[in-house]
């Protein structure tokens, strides 16, 4: 019985895990998978393997080891020895043999020829007399070649005369392998090579190093202590007395101004050096420094694919969590620390532990991890964006919809507490005009979008928001989702504009029924603004909703925009938005009374045009005669009011009306 019951505990965290994970979330992971992929797959071409390469060419030149101080020396077959010597290359093979007497009697331990005595000399007296200074403490060099035909490939190896080799000379393969790009960086693989023979010659443990290490080499042409080859012939009248002693020394090609790259020399190679130089360096100094790689074991292992990939998939999971929670100018940052540290790894590991990770595979995870989740997020802001300039763009002016798009946090969605300014706008007597219009409603509609068109525009034009259509009726208002601290002032500025818009409509419409001659259709409206403490939000249903507001504030609002065409007055305003608006208008005071599903006195208020503070205070005096029920029917007042506040005409006759009542 027991055994079943942890599965739903284990499906209820299963469930607990995949909805912690955001969609933005499972993106990231799919692209860091994908980046990490592509740049593995890609780190396995030629190219790429071209670009690490030439990362290794400046990593292993900058602050690299200094040149090992018992490293060979260089006796250079160079101009002025040709010079001095007088004689064409190649020289009678009995000269070399006197420098070998010559270098052995000044103490040189070993002594290495990088010159292929391969063929038989025209004067054979000339090998006898190189046969007879050989011997063990000798090295010569061999080549190996790989010769390609359409028919098959051929391994060709050239070793010196038996003649020589019989004297106890050893022979070392000389021969080196170049990158894709022409430049010397791996140790040959030959377990014969030269310098791995004139090491075990002269007494050394030379290294076995793994296929495909990389040589660290020591600076440009010509580090090496190099003597020329005469100078070589005649130690004691050119050279320092001990120069020799005890070294290893190698003989070779090595032209006293070191070639160029475009002009390409004889026995001379591109190395890692040859991108700050552009030089070339001589054979017998590329050997010099393989001789040192190999004794000292500074060469370089270079990473497998294994260690490559795993550099590449971390790379990728620290931009994954970089960026985990969002992208931002903080990106570039890190972006920056990221790859710095990737580059300093990669050179102490290079300089401490002599393995090569070339920084640019991780490097590039890195980037596109991040530069691609940037990209999706202002894909994402950019979609985002968009949604709120659609759903806004029915509500709020286009400048409100910018900044929205700009900052959306300026938006809280889901309903909140702010003091909103309201106003209620509705079509007077519509239901009269629907019915004589029952039989055009195509008319109709277009009678009410052009008028509810200029509305409109006089609420975007002063900041508002405008809520929803109700048939005939527009509502709006202000101080949300933007804030506005002058919002009660901008929603009475909106609906005199909205005021003036239908006196400009009307005077359309009368000259369009002129000129057919009929009846002018005369339209009014009425206007009720209200401000007070509301909720506004997104509200509806989780299919359906609407960006609106809610609140006694709102409900009053609609009040007085049905209870202005009792007062004769197409606009009422409520208390605080009077107080709130009287610095810009004339305001006027009109009544207290019981609104429709309030139970306290509500004072009502409207703008009163082109009034006079003369004038306004003779209305306040009146407003309180009347509260004190002071005003007769008799009195002259009426007409001096109206004659001062002709825009209260309307109201001041309901008045006199209601006294006569």
């Amino acid at each position: 019985m027991n055994d079943s019951r942890p599965a739903p505990a284990l499906e209820v965290a299963s469930e607990d895990r995949r909805r912690r994970i955001s969609p933005r979330q499972a993106k990231l992971a799919a692209l860091a998978g994908f980046v990490a992929i592509l740049v593995s797959l890609a780190s396995l071409t030629g190219a790429w393997s071209l670009a690490d390469l030439r990362a290794y060419d400046y990593l292993s030149t900058f602050g690299r080891p200094e040149l090992p101080a018992d490293g060979p020396m260089i006796v250079a077959i160079d101009e002025p020895s040709m010079a001095e010597i007088g004689s064409q290359w190649p020289w009678p093979r009995a000269l070399h043999a006197r420098l070998i007497e010559a270098l052995r009697r000044a103490g040189a331990r070993t002594i290495a020829l990088d010159i292929v005595f391969a063929e038989p000399a025209a004067a054979p007296e000339n090998d006898v007399a190189l046969a007879a200074a050989l011997g063990p403490d000798i090295v010569l060099a061999g080549d190996q070649s790989l010769i390609e035909t359409p028919q098959a490939e051929q391994l060709v190896r050239t070793e010196p005369l038996p003649l020589f080799i019989d004297r106890g000379a050893k022979v070392g393969i000389a021969s080196v392998n170049l990158s894709e790009d022409g430049t010397l960086r791996q140790v040959p693989a030959y377990a014969d090579g030269f310098a791995a023979a004139l090491a075990t010659v002269a007494g050394a443990r030379p290294a076995t190093p793994p296929k495909g290490a990389l040589i660290q080499t020591f600076g440009p042409a010509r580090t090496y202590p190099t003597v020329s080859y005469y100078q070589a012939l005649d130690p004691p009248n050119f050279l320092p007395e001990g120069i020799f002693r005890d070294r290893v020394v190698i003989v070779g090609l090595s032209l006293q101004n070191s070639p160029s790259i475009a002009g390409g020399g004889v026995d001379a190679f591109a190395t890692s050096d040859t991108v700050h130089s552009r030089s070339l360096v001589a054979g017998a100094e590329i050997q010099a420094t393989i001789y040192d790689n190999l004794v000292h074991r500074l060469f370089v292992e270079r990473a497998d694919a294994g260690i490559a990939i795993s550099a590449v998939l971390l790379a990728a999971l620290a931009a994954a969590f970089s960026v985990f929670g969002s992208t931002s100018w903080r990106t570039l940052g890190y972006g920056a620390l990221a790859l710095t540290f990737i580059l300093l790894t990669s050179y102490a590991l290079l300089l401490f532990g002599r393995l090569f990770v070339s920084p640019i595979g991780p490097s590039l995870a890195f980037l596109g991890v991040a530069a691609g989740q940037a990209g999706l997020d202002y894909a994402e802001e950019r979609r985002r964006r968009r949604e709120i300039t659609r759903a806004f763009s029915q509500y709020l002016s286009p400048a409100l919809v910018e900044r929205l798009a700009q900052d959306p946090s300026q938006l809280k969605l889901g309903g909140e507490r702010r003091t909103l300014t309201i106003l209620f706008c509705d079509i007077r007597g519509f239901t009269t005009i629907a019915e004589d219009m029952k039989d055009d409603p195509e008319g109709l509609t277009a009678l009410v979008n052009r008028l509810l068109t200029p509305l409109s525009d006089a609420v975007l034009a002063q900041g508002g928001t405008i809520d929803k259509y109700i048939g005939d009726c527009l509502m709006a208002f202000w101080n949300a989702p933007l804030e506005d601290p002058d919002h009660a002032i901008h929603a009475v500025a909106a609906a005199r504009d909205m005021l003036n818009a239908l006196a400009c409509v009307n005077g359309e419409l009368e000259a369009e029924a002129k000129a057919v001659g009929r009846v002018p259709r005369t339209l009014r409206i009425g206007i009720g603004v209200n401000t007070g403490e509301c909720i506004v939000g997104n509200m509806g249903s989780a299919r359906r909703f609407d960006y609106s507001a809610l609140g006694d504030a709102v409900n009053l609002a609609s009040r007085l925009e049905g209870a202005s065409k009792d007062y004769g007055i197409p606009l009422l305003l409520g208390e605080r938005t009077a107080a709130l608006a009287a610095a810009e208008f004339p305001i006027a005071e009109l009544d207290r009374v019981n609104v429709k599903g309030r139970s306290a006195v509500t004072p009502v208020f409207t703008v009163a045009e082109g009034a006079t503070t003369t004038a306004l205070a003779r209305h306040r005096a009146f407003i309180e005669a009347r509260y004190r029920g002071e005003i007769t029917v008799d009195g002259g007042i009426f007409d001096e009011l109206k004659a001062e506040l002709p825009a209260l005409e309307r109201y001041y006759e309901r008045e006199r009306e209601r006294l006569v009542q």
